[in-house]
């Protein structure tokens, strides 16, 4: 499988140290175009693939094209590759940007649309992706390979479902990081020092999450587990459920669904 990315930036480059680490693909299969001298030669230097400047050139002899630009460069990238073959698969991973737009702007229907989120740079990320009709079983195997290797990932039939995604596991880390960020603050609060702290919500949180995966239990379920009558972690809760903690993050989720939709 050869693979040509259009974009070696933060995602672009997350996605080249996945597929090799997981021995996808080697260095040879692999050719990377980029505005950037300095992206160019950090990624050939450190992954030890070929490096373009010019997108036509990169993506000729491409089994699978990845987009993997700003959104605002999505349409000058795909004016410079209209002229795409028939079997060739595009993989968008750029926000925003619906399977009709990316049919249109490439003159092209084999196209792959995913929503990666930020922890695929760790090789844990989390990827709703779907397809046009002009994809085949065998061009969905490749692109599921790809996909795979950066995490976890979840095909639906339904575009709607990457709006949806979007909102949820999209910005999810954020909402996590600030969760972590604050408890490990409210540690500190009550007097742990800070590097303690931050080591029992970062192991606290990694439990807590595979403990929801593994146990197969319903996370009410665990939390009941955990909450003694007129205990201390009940205490926390009345407070939590006091301050609105569900609601407004039903609220936070439900707005960035919603701006999603109007990218």
């Amino acid at each position: 499988m050869r693979i040509a990315f259009i974009g070696g930036g933060t995602m672009g480059g997350a996605m080249i140290r996945c597929l090799l680490s997981k021995k996808i693909v080697t260095p040879e299969d692999i050719v990377v175009s980029d505005v950037s001298q300095s992206r160019r030669d950090s990624i050939k230097r450190e992954c030890g693939v070929k490096v373009l400047v010019n997108n036509k050139k990169a993506v000729k002899e491409a089994d699978l094209v990845v987009l993997a630009v700003k959104p605002q460069e999505l349409l000058q990238v795909m004016e410079g590759i209209t002229n795409l073959a028939p079997q060739q698969v595009i993989l968008s991973i750029v926000a925003g940007a619906s399977l009709d737009v990316l049919c249109r702007g490439l003159n092209h229907h084999c196209i792959v649309r995913a929503m990666p989120n930020m922890p695929v740079q760790i090789g844990e990320g989390m990827i709703v992706w779907t397809v046009t009709n002009d994809v085949s079983q065998e061009q969905k195997g490749m692109a599921q390979s790809v996909l795979g290797a950066l995490g976890e990932e979840l095909y639906v039939e339904d575009e709607k479902y990457l709006d949806m995604a979007t909102a949820l596991s999209g910005s999810g880390p954020a909402y996590v990081f600030l969760f972590i960020e604050v408890l490990i603050d409210a540690g500190v609060h009550i007097g742990l020092p800070r590097s303690i702290a931050r080591k029992l919500v970062i192991q606290t949180v990694i439990g807590s999450s595979v403990a929801v995966r593994e146990m197969g239990k319903h996370p009410a379920e665990l939390r009941s587990v955990v909450t003694s009558p007129g205990g201390t972690t009940t205490e926390a809760l009345l407070q939590l459920e006091r301050g609105g903690f569900r609601s407004v993050l039903l609220e936070a989720v439900t707005a960035a669904y919603s701006k999603s939709k109007h990218l």
